[in-house]
């Protein structure tokens, strides 16, 4: 099952008077395990940070989803709350649910997710929107999109062979 996990990635950066400083960036990856994060993001920043980094923290996230908007690079995590009839008692069940939007400002983002959440079938709140300190977000590639491997590497399996299970 994919998760979001939250990479902390520290490397030096040249600042305006050509002094190098550490700094600490946190990026949002979307992946099925640790190892599988740090291999995207090695493989994502490589070409994009001059010089070494090192992945300094990975966590699995709590937010359940991302609403990318292409014309603001500022992430606002979301907090939202509905209710739900639990199955077994009927009791109402009070659900929380973190996710981040691309907005200029808290506003923005508020009238974001209210319109990216429009099609929910509850009513839901939005008690809380902070700006985050997610720089970039990595969702999910399908395999189409990814590098293949080169060929040679395995041998196909013949019709009537088994595989080492």
């Amino acid at each position: 099952m994919r998760t979001w996990f939250l990479c902390k990635v520290k490397y030096a950066k040249e600042n305006e008077q050509g002094l190098l400083k550490s700094i600490s960036e946190q990026y949002l990856v979307d992946a099925v395990s640790f190892t599988e994060a740090e291999a995207i993001l090695y493989d994502r920043l490589g070409s994009q940070i001059r010089g070494d980094f090192q992945v300094t923290g990975i966590s699995k996230s709590n937010i359940v989803d991302v609403f990318y908007y292409d014309d603001a690079d500022i992430w606002h995590k979301c907090k939202i709350t509905y209710l739900v009839a639990d199955g077994e008692s009927g009791k109402e069940k009070k659900v929380t649910q973190y996710m981040i939007v691309t907005a200029y400002d808290v506003k923005q983002a508020y009238d974001r997710i209210q319109e990216s959440l429009s099609n929910m079938l509850v009513s839901f709140r939005v008690p809380d929107i902070t700006e985050s300190p997610i720089v970039e977000v990595f969702p999910y590639e399908s395999s189409e999109e990814r590098t293949q491997l080169p060929e040679g590497n395995f041998r196909p399996l013949e019709e009537n062979e088994e595989g080492d299970d």
